[in-house]
């Protein structure tokens, strides 16, 4: 059974055009597949912790010598590993905040980029660990960054394609919904353009 993994991380709720974007992209990809079952992570209402130097302690103490704290310190972020590998796609919104992602979407990341689950180093360097992953990133932005003197300042879709190419997920499509803090004209468009995009890949 085909499992997605949404990631929500807009602390906007409803008024949030990155849920709204992926709970729709969400919606066609189970109505292509009813089959396939979803697993909704929101960290915006419940959000994972950030990294602490009692969890980096934790996650590189082998597994069989942790102490009980730090087998409960690492629960979290086994969980959202474990989410991660039985998931064929992933949906990720993913808000423009100051030029990069959220804080909370940042803070999962630290947790599922994990030396020895995620990727691991050999002769060669690092090699991604989660491999066979599609991945939709659907992103919003008040200004327009995808072309122009403002491209520099996107650290949203630059960082997330290295993130999540350095664990082994290089197939990832970004839907951009730019320019919504422009008018209501450009926001319009910029939902018109992400949602033709959205029904192109579920098609």
């Amino acid at each position: 059974m085909t499992t997605i993994l949404h990631i929500d991380s807009s602390v906007r709720g409803s008024a949030s055009l990155t849920r709204q974007l992926s709970g729709e992209f969400v919606a066609k990809l189970r109505a292509a597949n009813p089959a396939a079952g979803v697993v909704t992570r929101d960290l915006a209402s419940n959000p994972v912790p950030h990294l602490t130097e009692a969890m980096i302690g934790a996650f590189f103490t082998p597994a069989d010598q942790r102490s009980a704290e730090q087998a409960a310190t690492v629960q979290t972020s086994d969980t959202l590993v474990d989410e991660l590998f039985a998931a064929d796609t992933l949906v990720i919104g993913a808000p423009m905040y100051n030029f990069s992602i959220s804080s909370g979407l940042k803070a999962w990341i630290d947790h599922i980029a994990r030396a020895g689950r995620t990727f691991q180093y050999g002769a060669n360097g690092p090699e991604g660990l989660v491999t066979g992953k599609k991945v939709v990133v659907v992103v919003a932005s008040g200004g327009v960054y995808s072309e122009g003197p403002a491209a520099a300042y996107d650290h949203v879709t630059t960082y997330l394609r290295a993130a999540l190419g350095f664990l082994g997920m290089t197939d990832v499509t970004f839907v951009v919904a730019e320019g919504v803090a422009m008018g209501e004209a450009a926001v319009s468009n910029a939902q018109a353009k992400a949602r033709a995009q959205i029904a192109a890949i579920a098609a």
